[in-house]
């Protein structure tokens, strides 16, 4: 009798662990959804933190594949639950060609700066291409395109150490975001407003030609900046990319950072734009990726680590905790993209 109570004891133990097991969600099997996602935002998706939460409130997992912005909407999307590119031209070139997604959301933000190393920009600052606010560096779109059309050699600007003319590395911007927006940043440079219909004939062999002179470019924003902090000044002076990338990469290699911090500045263009990360559900169960990247400690941890402006630190209080002098605490000249018609004709053209 004795043994059969024990029995009947350790029974009722196992269902009553069971049951609150099933209660509080541990039952509950993990979802893997699987996309296309741009490089910069890789550290965030790979952070051990942010897969903790994903996986033990949202019960879900994301595997990925790296993908340009444009190419992950162009090529096609057959097998995957999501797409997260790097702005929404991407979502309204999705939409043409494959009608509304089941649902999509802007997850992330981030400004589209410029990279450079210490004499690169004192000699921009003698030349009043780039002013000095407190501690911020502004360029002025219109000064710097102006040497870029013009052939204004680095010697000209008081850098006889570097070769060549003045130009703004970048990605292929029929691939990729970063080098998209600043082409589209461009096309509002020359037509002294936003691109659009109206002008885009006068200002797209102008842009056409300035694109010429780069010759080879990544095709991936992370690969870019990487090939800046490892080639140097001479291999990669001045190019565009993305203020999410230096902050996250002082958090994440702080003793590096420390070594290197005097020497690589941000400069803000004047006017910028946003480039708006927008998560693409292309299935129900890619759905799920858009609460679960919207819960309030992943945002906390897209900005405090990975250096993205999130809807709830879009004008963040705390800039000095990644120890990067010339963080703006507002992004304040922003103009808006060219509509999603006007870029891909400016993509056609620089394919």
């Amino acid at each position: 009798m004795k043994t059969k109570l024990m029995g009947l004891g350790i029974l009722l133990v196992v269902i009553l662990a069971a049951v609150l097991y099933a209660v509080l969600g541990g039952g509950q099997e993990t979802i893997e959804i699987t996309g296309y996602v741009g490089g910069e935002k890789i550290g965030l998706l790979e952070d051990q933190d942010v897969q903790a939460i994903l996986e033990e409130r949202y019960h879900l997992s994301l595997d990925y594949a790296k993908a340009g912005s444009i190419e992950m909407v162009t090529d096609d999307p057959e097998g995957q639950d999501y797409l997260f590119p790097s702005n929404q031209t991407a979502l309204e070139i999705y939409e043409q060609n494959y009608g509304s997604p089941v649902k999509s959301e802007i997850v992330l933000n981030t400004p589209i700066v410029l990279y450079t190393r210490r004499a690169v920009a004192d000699a921009l600052l003698s030349q009043g291409i780039v002013r000095q606010e407190g501690d911020v560096l502004y360029v002025d779109m219109n000064q710097l395109t102006q040497c870029v059309e013009e052939g204004t050699t680095w010697a000209e600007l008081g850098l006889p150490q570097l070769y060549g003319s003045v130009t703004v590395g970048t990605t292929d911007p029929t691939k990729s975001n970063s080098g998209n927006m600043f082409a589209g940043l461009l096309a509002n440079t020359l037509c002294g407003g936003v691109a659009d219909a109206s002008n885009l004939d006068q200002i797209l062999p102008r842009l056409e030609a300035i694109f010429q002179k780069l010759g080879y470019m990544e095709s991936s924003s992370s690969d870019l900046f990487d090939q800046f902090l490892k080639t140097g000044m001479g291999a990669k002076p001045l190019i565009a990319g993305y203020e999410s990338q230096l902050l996250e990469f002082a958090v994440q290699n702080p003793e590096t950072w420390e070594q290197v911090k005097e020497d690589i500045l941000m400069l803000y263009p004047t006017p910028t734009v946003w480039s708006s990360h927008v998560y693409i559900a292309l299935d129900e169960e890619g759905t799920a990726g858009i609460d679960a990247l919207l819960d309030e400690e992943v945002q906390r941890l897209a900005w405090e680590k990975h250096g993205f402006r999130t809807g709830l630190y879009d004008a963040p209080s705390s800039i000095e905790q990644f120890g990067v002098p010339g963080v703006a605490q507002e992004i304040t000249q922003v103009a808006p993209m060219p509509d999603a018609a006007t870029m891909e004709e400016i993509i056609d053209a620089l394919r």
